[in-house]
């Protein structure tokens, strides 16, 4: 065999190495000469940038940039040639490229030199930072989000005491005045509290630091439950239909604070329809794989059930999109929000351990869906009982209150004393302890949860629960950070008020707690 076939062949061979090469790259590479005219482009450049292999072939690679880089290109280039003054070649930097739809990307292009022939070219390998610029932002925002919430958390425990004392306190004035003027003025009163109430309640949403109560739960039930009630809220002008998956698998959240959660999504579609338009409440079952969960930041691989809301409103254009879930953030005139609903949804999912993410495009609608994990336990799907219908009364039963803030431990015991019971008091776990030793006779312990010392109200109620099993158990808190699992609530042995609570939900409570045994 000839000298020359053995070339021939080996640089047959060697060319289908770096082809291959070159097919195989998951990077995109494309090669240019000295004017920038592409030379050769690898399949992951034709998939990266939306063009053909005959696309590329004979054009100035300008033409994949956005402006200002595409007219300054053939410049940076010649000055390279002339002057040797590097911008990217030997050194590498993350630059914007554009696709053949128009749409631009962020990218990492490093380029090499070499020569071939006496002809001097270039190599650019392209890497997508789309999916990774993703991340760093969903990492960014979890953790503006996760700095606002440890804020919020402690602002609306403290305040959550200071509003249970003057709506309880307000109550029992009112059960005492008889000057209708003087009604009608606490009544205002006590009403501003309670919607202070209900935003620390939105608070410690989004923080996830609200005690949740959770159960297994049939969410396409609890739609169809709820469709009467949404059709009143939403009114004549907006449509409400559904398409609820069969099959659906079982959630486990806590229910009534889900109720709230769709509740909360109608609402906040409603007002994106001034004119009208339609709602849509679509469940499905998903299975997530790694390549979704890459798409949807946050979102690991597993089974969830998806609720999506979906309207026909003004949507939202990307700067407001990105600040949905922040709280106190609203679009709304003053006095038509507080800007917590759609945070106290994301605190909610993000407790219940789901994802939650938000689509939207100005003049077409916006979609919010929620993930939720799938349940694969035993326990049977649950619906909320009704409550009951008015205040229980004592039988002659007393109850040790152990409370740490002396206001909120005063008023506990005025309003179980109204309530007819016989009272107790303990300034904190430890105090309560020392009394149930000295043999006092003691059906309930209505203990605040968070309390110095080193003993929280947890700990006393497992000391009661062991040492005095005849003796009942309720905890009260607005903020419940060791029972954000809800694991001892589930074991149906303890029983949790969240404050600030009203007398009638304290009555309703501590009567629920003395039958439950």
């Amino acid at each position: 065999m000839a000298p020359d076939d053995d070339d021939a062949r080996l640089a047959a061979k060697e060319a289908a190495k770096i082809r291959a090469l070159l097919e195989s790259a998951v990077d995109a590479i494309i090669t240019i000469d000295r004017r920038g005219i592409i030379e050769a482009a690898n399949p992951a450049a034709e998939r990266l940038f939306q063009y053909d292999e005959a696309e590329f072939q004979g054009r100035n690679v300008s033409f994949l940039m956005p402006e200002p880089y595409r007219t300054e290109h053939d410049g940076y280039l010649a000055r390279y040639l002339k002057t040797g003054q590097r911008r990217i070649i030997g050194i590498g930097r993350e630059v914007t490229g554009q696709r053949k739809d128009g749409t631009t990307f962020p990218m990492h292009l490093s380029v090499s030199e070499f020569e071939a022939d006496g002809a001097t070219y270039f190599t650019g390998i392209i890497r997508d930072l789309t999916a990774s610029k993703r991340a760093e932002e969903a990492l960014r925002q979890s953790h503006k989000m996760d700095a606002l919430g440890q804020l919020t958390g402690g602002v609306a425990h403290d305040f959550n005491n200071l509003l249970t004392v003057i709506i309880g306190n307000a109550e029992l004035l009112e059960m005492r005045l008889q000057d209708a003027r003087l009604r009608e003025i606490l009544a205002e009163a006590k009403e501003a509290a309670e919607v202070g109430a209900r935003l620390t309640n939105r608070l410690l949403a989004f923080a996830r630091r609200s005690p949740l109560a959770p159960k297994v739960l049939d969410l396409n039930a609890m739609v169809v439950s709820l469709t009467e009630m949404l059709h009143r809220t939403l009114g004549e002008q907006v449509g409400l239909s559904t398409a609820l998956a069969p099959r659906l698998w079982p959630v486990r959240t806590d229910i009534s604070e889900f109720e709230s959660v769709i509740v909360n999504l109608a609402v906040n579609a409603r007002d994106a329809m001034p004119g009208g338009g339609k709602l849509i409440l679509e469940t499905e079952n998903l299975e997530v794989d790694a390549l979704y969960a890459a798409v949807e930041d946050a979102l690991t691989p597993g089974e969830y059930v998806r609720l999506s809301v979906s309207d026909t409103g003004t949507g939202m254009p990307p700067e407001v999109r990105a600040r949905v879930f922040e709280p106190f953030f609203t679009t709304k005139e003053a006095g038509r929000g507080t800007g917590m609903g759609l945070s106290m949804v994301y605190g909610f999912v993000k407790q219940s351990g789901g994802h939650v993410t938000v689509y939207s495009e100005v003049g077409k609608g916006t979609t919010l869906n929620i993930y939720l994990p799938r349940y694969r336990g035993d326990e049977t799907p649950a619906m909320p009982a009704s409550k009951a219908s008015g205040p229980a009364e004592a039988t002659g039963e007393t109850v040790l209150v152990v409370e740490d803030d002396t206001r909120v431990r005063r008023l506990a015991l005025t309003q179980l004393q109204e309530l007819g019971y016989r009272v107790l008091e303990a300034g904190s776990g430890a105090e309560a302890i020392a009394i149930l030793e000295e043999g006092a006779p003691v059906d309930l312990v209505l203990s605040d949860l968070v309390m110095p010392g080193g003993m929280s109200g947890i700990d006393v109620c497992r000391q009661v629960r062991r040492r005095w099993p005849g003796t009942r158990c309720l905890l009260t808190s607005g903020y419940a950070e060791a029972l954000v699992d809800g694991a001892d609530l589930e074991s149906g042995w303890l029983a949790l008020l969240r404050k600030p609570y009203r007398m009638e939900d304290l009555a309703r409570a501590i009567r629920a707690a003395l039958d439950a045994g």
